[in-house]
């Protein structure tokens, strides 16, 4: 017989994924519901809706926690600031209106999706993993918590209960290039931070790729070669030979000599924003 539970309280929700470690866990159900078609009415469902404490988006200590019922719609109310721009405009990104307001900015993380919006914006701004479990509470970085294609580093009856970014004193662009404006699936994407120095040069920088590898990537060669970077000189410090980690394919949406002809200047103009006065 099939399940479908809504526990009220985060141990009853640990509980029931002990007693049932093959329950799918469902929050907004803007990915579950659509991957299960009709298969849904046989599905072993765990709906955390009820989970009201996961909801949340505070500020700690100038930082941001962002609860795993969260939505897009909630990150874009939300007075962030400038430096966590990348992810509020990552989630104008993610579907429709209709989408933003149901589907959760964890639920696309775990989703592990290597085209989900949400990701390349959280990994450019350092982000962690919250997660609780029959052993209690860990916390991962979010490189090493999406591990692949629809995989994530989470054991039977553990559950993402939030996550956590540190306070940034920059800026972050998130840049996207798809078939159309909206309502589409990338062919490639970029979230950059920067930080810069009281001469306006970059102090730190932070960028990320999507849809150009199994997993959202860091650009780290790069990062590093830009420091002490002018805005004007953003053409020729991006350089292609320091783009590195990134194995994209010929898709419908796109063919991999041209994902990695486009990333360059998409890493271009993510980081112009950043550095727009």
């Amino acid at each position: 017989m099939t399940q479908y539970l809504r526990p009220q309280t985060l141990p009853e929700a640990l509980a029931a994924l002990q007693a049932n470690p093959e329950l799918r866990i469902v929050a907004g159900g803007t990915d579950i519901y659509p991957s299960l078609a009709e298969d849904v009415q046989h599905a072993n469902l765990l709906d955390i809706t009820g989970l009201s404490a996961l909801r949340d988006i505070t500020r700690p200590q100038g930082g941001l926690r962002i609860g795993a019922l969260a939505t897009w719609s909630d990150l874009q109310a939300a007075d962030l600031g400038p430096a966590f721009l990348a992810l509020q405009e990552a989630g104008r990104e993610v579907g429709s209106p209709q989408i933003q307001n149901a589907a959760t900015v964890v639920g696309n993380l775990c989703n592990a999706s290597p085209a989900a919006d949400g990701t390349v914006a959280l990994m450019a701004l350092g982000a962690e993993v919250e997660i609780a479990g029959p052993e209690g509470q860990r916390r991962l970085r979010l490189e090493a918590f999406v591990t692949g294609v629809r995989r994530v580093d989470l054991n039977k009856g553990e559950i993402v209960t939030a996550l956590h970014l540190p306070a940034l004193p920059g800026r972050s662009a998130f840049v996207k290039l798809g078939t159309r404006k909206y309502l589409v699936i990338s062919i490639a994407m970029v979230a950059a931070y920067v930080q810069l120095d009281a001469s306006s040069r970059i102090a730190r920088a932070a960028i990320a790729v999507g849809s150009c590898a199994p997993v959202a990537q860091r650009l780290r060669a790069l990062e590093a070669a830009l420091v002490g970077t002018r805005a004007k000189d953003l053409t020729s410090a991006v350089r292609p030979e320091l783009i590195e980690g990134l194995t994209p394919i010929t898709d419908v949406r796109g063919e991999a000599a041209y994902r990695e002809a486009v990333v360059p200047v998409l890493v271009r103009r993510a980081l112009a924003r950043c550095m727009d006065p």
